[in-house]
Parts: structure tokens; sequence; C-alpha cells
């Protein structure tokens, strides 16, 4: 038994079932400070990129507990590395960003602050996916493993990563010669809180987890006029709405029904007045998918059905189709995913580690593993307080949702649990003495 981290694990999880006392000294030395940088991180939250303060409180920590620190990588990224003999090299990463959501929880901690986007415009930001819960639950792992030298052998790679809200900081970092600069990790493993579980429950995934994301714009042209005169016309908003209603059949007809995806229009811009017909109108269109072969069929298809529509109207020109904030799918490796979640469930307990379902949101830490071609595995943690979620449970309530103005975590032992399962994976994958 690792004492030091099975400690942490009893005191992190409301539900944990062994103890002892030196576990229980040892996480009460670490737990003040993570609860403090947590309350710190969450009322002062940074929108993606614009990271700067957040960036250098996690540099800070990491200094302090002996890592070699590297600022500035990939934007405001954040690198430590901590050499301990020869061994494997295991990547842990967090997150840095917040995202425009104007919080709504009550809490005395509640974030007030505000920013301005990348259109000029102030927004409210809030810490509504829970990275203030990874960054503490990191830096709380990152002290452990420094603290924890003589139980392992190798060199532990911490990673704050920016932008994952944009999906754009890990390839941001990779971009920098993240793999030149520092060593190359042989497992990359991160963990998100989850709305869907109690506090203290551990969740695992093997193979696809999270799904691809591809964001598609469509530009439709018409030939607008006189509402009253629509034959002189060609409507684009009725190009528009067939397009739609076809787009459908991507999912619904085209695709192996047993392959996850999914096609959501998310917004329809055009016209200006109720009786003008317009020149054009923009869709704003969100893909989903797992598996390369799916995501290819329904890029493809919504070129094709928007340009048969397009030209089964007569439009004047083909639709300008533009794609961006592309990320792949999230893939734990079955392995590494399974020979975690059997440790887990020897140092947590079986009723605290359960086998969870795949989603079809969109991550980019699988990107650190794919580049480097070593297996990766995020991990779930439970951020529901027990109470609540049984509540929940009894009477169909849905609970807030990540990304929900009202998300509020139960911090004590969602942090707690989220350092345990870290520093543990780390000791598990890392070289003994």
């Amino acid at each position: 038994m690792r004492t030091i981290l099975l400690a942490t694990a009893v005191a992190a999880a409301a539900h944990a079932q062994a103890s002892t006392a030196r576990g229980a000294l040892a996480v009460d030395s670490i737990y003040p400070e993570l609860d403090a940088l947590y309350l710190d991180l969450h009322k002062n939250p940074e929108l993606s990129g614009h990271e700067e303060k957040t960036a250098a409180k996690l540099a800070d920590r990491l200094r302090r507990a002996g890592y070699e620190v590297t600022s500035g990588v990939g934007g405001t990224g954040v690198v430590g590395v901590l050499r301990n003999g020869k061994g494997p090299t295991v990547l842990l990463r967090t997150e840095l960003d917040a995202l425009p959501v104007e919080e709504k929880t009550g809490l005395a901690w509640a974030s007030k602050a505000t920013a301005t986007d990348a259109s000029g415009k102030a927004v409210p930001v809030m810490h509504a996916c829970g990275h203030d819960v990874h960054m503490a639950s990191w830096t709380g792992a990152a002290a452990l493993l420094a603290r924890a030298r003589d139980r392992w052998r190798g060199t532990v790679v911490m990673v704050a990563q920016p932008a994952e809200e944009t999906v754009q900081g890990a390839k941001a970092m990779l971009a920098d010669r993240f793999f030149e600069r520092f060593p190359k990790p042989d497992f990359a493993v991160a963990v998100h809180d989850s709305s869907d579980l109690p506090a203290g429950k551990v969740g695992w995934i093997p193979g696809y987890a999270l799904a691809n994301v591809d964001s598609v714009d469509v530009t439709i042209f018409g030939r607008g006029g006189h509402g009253a005169k629509p034959d002189t016309t060609v409507d684009p908003v009725v190009i528009a709405a067939r397009t739609v209603l076809s787009l459908q059949t991507l999912v619904s007809r085209e695709k192996d029904p047993l392959e996850p995806a999914v096609v959501t229009v998310g917004s329809i811009h055009g016209g200006s007045k109720h009786n003008i017909i317009p020149d054009d109108v923009h869709l704003q269109i969100t893909v989903r998918s797992y598996s390369p072969q799916v995501r290819k069929l329904l890029l493809d298809g919504i070129a094709r059905i928007a340009k048969a529509e397009a030209a089964a109207a007569r439009a004047p020109r083909e639709p300008e189709i533009r794609t961006s904030e592309g990320a792949n799918a999230t893939f734990n490796d079955p392995a590494l995913t399974r020979r975690l979640s059997a440790m887990l469930v020897r140092e947590l307990g079986q009723d605290n580690v359960v086998e969870g379902r795949p989603e079809m949101v969109a991550e980019d830490f699988g990107e650190f593993g794919k580049a480097a071609g070593v297996p990766s595995v995020m991990l779930r943690v439970g951020a529901v307080e027990p109470a609540k979620y049984a509540a929940a449970m009894k009477s169909g309530t849905p609970l807030p949702s990540l990304h929900s103005a009202t998300f509020a975590p139960d911090r004590e032992p969602t942090i707690r649990t989220g350092a345990t399962v870290l520093a543990l994976s780390a000791l598990e994958l890392l070289g003994k003495p």
C-alpha cells in the first residue's frame, strides 16, 4: 500500500473505505493550499488564450515543489519537469482556461470577472467546466509526487495547457516544439470532473471516450428581392430550410446505425425585414463523430447536400463551405485504461471505481498521446455532492451540467479524488526503486 497517496484518497473521497493515520496527516498538510488555490482560480478566471495570471500561479507552485519550469509554451502554457533517475516518463495534463458564462451559483466565492472576447465584446467569465478543480488536483499530484521520490523512478512532465475550450491549446503547445524541448512521454494521463457522478467516484472508459468535433459554416447564396414578388428571386431562406432538413439524413440514412454521430445546425442567419428576400443565409453546424470514416462521411455529405440543394433551386452560385475548430476524438488506450482502473479498484475500493459511457462532447488532451505515439487515458472524477446526486436520481431532476451557469462541484472531495487519481496513476506507470 502506497501510504502517502492512499491516504490522499481516503481524505479525498467521502466514500473511500481505507484509512491510515499517517495518510490523513499527509493529505491534511497538502489540502489547505489546494483549496485556497481553487478558490482563487474560481474567483479569477481567464478566457482561452489569455490565461497569463492563471499560468503564473501554477508555474510558481511547480517551482516551489522542485520542478524545472518553462512558461509561455504554445502561448500561456506551462511545463514542469521532475527527473528522478532512469525510468518511464509520464505526462500529466491540466487545462487553464474558463468560459464566457455568467455565474449564477450564488456561492460566496462565485466569479464576478469579466473580459473582452475575440470580437471585442465584454463578457462574463466563469470556470463552468471545472478546470479550476483540475488545476488544484494537478497541483496536488505534483506536490505528492515530489514528496514521494523514494517511491518511483523516471520523469514526470506536468503540462498546464491553455485554450482547451477552443480546442486550440494542445496543438499550439505541440507546434511550439513540445517534444523537442521536453522529454517525450511513455504515457499521458489526465482527469476531468463529471457532473454525472457523485464526488469520490472515479469513472473509466476504454476506447473512444469523447468525440471528434468540427465546426462547419455554410453560406447559401440566392438572389434577393421583394417578398411579394418571389418569382423574381432565388430565395436562400427556402434553400437553407431544405438544406437543414436534408442534413438529417446523413445520420439517419447514410451512416451505420451502430456508429455514433451528431449533426446539429446551431444557428441560421439571414434577412433583415419581413418583406425582403435576402441575398444569402448563413448556417453554423457542429459535427460530432468517433471514427475517421464517419467523420469524413459527414463532412463530405454536408458539402454535397448544400451544393445539391442550391443547384436544385438554380442558385446563382455554389454555397461557400468552411470547416474550422476541428478536434480529434479522445481515445483511451484500452490496455492502459484497464490497467489504471484495476489499480484504482485496489487502492480506492470496488464501489468507488465504475465504468462510464462515451460522450459526444470534445477535448484536445488526446493530441499529446497521438503526437507522441503513446497510450493516453482521461479518467473521470465525480463532482456532485452525493446527497444531491442521490436526490436527483430519485426524482429524475437533471443536475446542472458542465458549462452551466449553476454548475458548482463538491470541491473538497472532488479535488482530493482528482489529486489522488493523478498521483496514483503516475506511480503505477513510473519505475519502482
